[in-house]
């Protein structure tokens, strides 16, 4: 009768650290509230966030860009004070956090990730100090996923060999200048090589648990592999489709302002 005492004790202490891994931040907006789960694994943004909440950085500020079946967005500072109709986004917190980009964390929906600068001024892919967004995205079909899974290696390796040649433009021109036709076959076969080689490090491959979220309950796939997942949401899903469903301007800006009231620590 002890041992099963002791062993029940055991499964309630054990469920008990299941339930307390992870903090959770409690996000109350002008249409809801949406609770989040911050990951352990991801400690540079889990600690960035906690630090900014604790600050009351996020009170007050806007949803700046939300994109039904995709994303919502916040992080702008200038949102807090910004006019109707205004251009939001480049305001930030001015520094930025290493990626923490883990293959066991991807955008399925309800997933919590920080937003960056572009590959191409950004190759660290070193995320904004204080955008981040949460995935809405949208269920797909498996032919269709197959589809938009081969549409994604495309567009990758097309942006790797052209950020590639983009490197050696001057060599390139120089030998367009004298029509060394034979020089600028070898360097479209060196940048080829080089762009296939580089590809298999950033080639989108689907795991089983990847195929069945996006299958179901849906995501975003096409961000995998290159944004950081740092939590997920645990409770207010209706709420992210609420704000997800605004009406928006040009600039994907909610016409009606949707503000993050107050985030706090539980």
């Amino acid at each position: 009768m002890k041992r099963v005492i002791w062993l029940f004790c055991l499964c309630v202490l054990a469920g008990a650290c299941r339930k307390e891994a992870g903090t959770v931040v409690n996000m109350k907006t002008s249409l809801g509230n949406i609770r989040f789960r911050l990951y352990d694994e991801t400690s540079g943004h889990r600690e960035n966030m906690l630090k900014l909440v604790r600050e009351g950085y996020y009170n007050g500020m806007l949803f700046h860009r939300v994109i039904q079946d995709f994303m919502i967005q916040a992080g702008d500072p200038e949102s807090k004070t910004a006019r109707p109709g205004m251009l939001l986004g480049d305001g930030d917190a001015g520094y930025t956090i290493a990626a923490e980009i883990l293959p066991r964390y991807f955008h399925r929906r309800g997933v919590v990730a920080a937003a960056r600068e572009s590959d191409n001024v950004n190759p660290e892919r070193r995320s904004s100090g204080s955008h981040f967004y949460i995935v809405q995205g949208k269920v797909f079909a498996t032919d269709s996923l197959d589809r938009v899974v081969e549409k994604i290696n495309n567009n990758r390796y097309v942006a790797l060999f052209n950020r590639l040649k983009t490197a050696r433009e001057a060599e390139i021109a120089k030998y367009q200048l004298a029509d060394d036709y034979e020089s600028l076959m070898r360097i479209n076969r060196e940048l080829s090589e080089a762009a296939r080689e580089q590809f298999e490090h950033v080639k989108l491959q689907l795991s089983e648990e990847q195929v069945k979220a996006y299958t179901t309950v849906g995501g975003t796939p096409h961000l995998d592999g290159e944004y950081t997942v740092f939590g997920e949401v645990i409770e207010g899903l209706d709420v992210l489709d609420r704000i997800a469903a605004q009406e928006t301007d040009e600039y994907a800006r909610p016409v009606r302002d949707v503000v993050i009231e107050k985030m706090e620590i539980e």
